[in-house]
């Protein structure tokens, strides 16, 4: 793949320096809240991570797994026909499908890791109770179902234009609400997780802890909505190459 950020038929020059420092700031703030849960887990809550020895230090993977999955990568994903504008269609095809892949991997063993977590402690803990829990795999199976369906309609041959125009508005629509829900279900864990964790510490005595926190839900909101707002600007929309198949309302 050849430069990531060129001027497109749509956009100025200026526009296109924005987007790149845009861009910029979405990759930064995704390294950051990795980072900020990683050290949360690992320094302030559970005290490190492990798998299967212990279930509180397990339980470590499942917010930075979803961290990991459901936000930095399909956030990125979701920007490849935005970034790669210039090169040719299909290779961001396996770009786009390859980073949700790995999206969808991350977020599948973090639901393994809390679930063996509530399962193997003792005594074991109640699965699925919270609305945290029942948004959160209603999340991760639209999100499985958004990758199957798009596979279907844009990787494999045998389907038609007409199947592809129809699909697309859908496709595009759901990859961003799930998008916002995916941020929205985080910061309901991340509210949850703090009130239970910091119970004897208390939540309100604006400790480090709890700053952290507030910090990793205002960058995880920061970087969902710059997202939103590259991959909805039409200036930035993605122009098809002359010799490419073109399908309406395309990323």
């Amino acid at each position: 793949m050849h430069s990531l950020y060129l001027d497109s038929n749509m956009a100025s020059s200026a526009d296109m320096r924005y987007f790149n420092w845009v861009v910029l700031l979405v990759q930064l703030l995704g390294v950051v809240s990795v980072v900020i849960t990683a050290v949360w887990m690992g320094h302030f809550s559970q005290g490190g991570f492990a798998w299967t020895e212990d279930p509180a230090k397990e339980f470590s993977y499942h917010p930075l797994f979803m961290v990991i999955g459901l936000i930095f990568l399909y956030g990125d994903g979701i920007l490849a026909y935005r970034v790669f504008r210039n090169d040719r269609k299909f290779y961001i095809k396996i770009l786009h499908g390859g980073m949700h892949v790995a999206a969808l991997i991350f977020a599948s063993v973090g639901l393994k890791a809390v679930f063996d977590s509530h399962n193997l402690a003792d005594p074991p803990l109640a699965n699925l109770y919270s609305l945290h829990s029942w948004l959160g795999l209603l999340v991760v199976i639209g999100f499985g179902l958004q990758w199957v369906l798009g596979f279907a309609c844009f990787l494999l041959p045998w389907l038609g234009m007409s199947i592809r125009t129809m699909y697309m508005p859908y496709h595009t629509f759901w990859g961003v609400t799930l998008l916002i829900l995916a941020t929205a279900t985080a910061l309901m864990g991340i509210t949850e997780k703090a009130i239970f964790s910091m119970a004897k510490n208390g939540y309100t005595s604006h400790s480090r802890e709890g700053t952290l926190i507030n910090c990793l839900g205002l960058i995880l909101v920061i970087f969902t909505g710059l997202v939103v707002y590259l991959v909805t600007k039409p200036e930035y929309k993605r122009q098809p190459a002359p010799d490419e198949e073109h399908v309406p309302l395309d990323n």
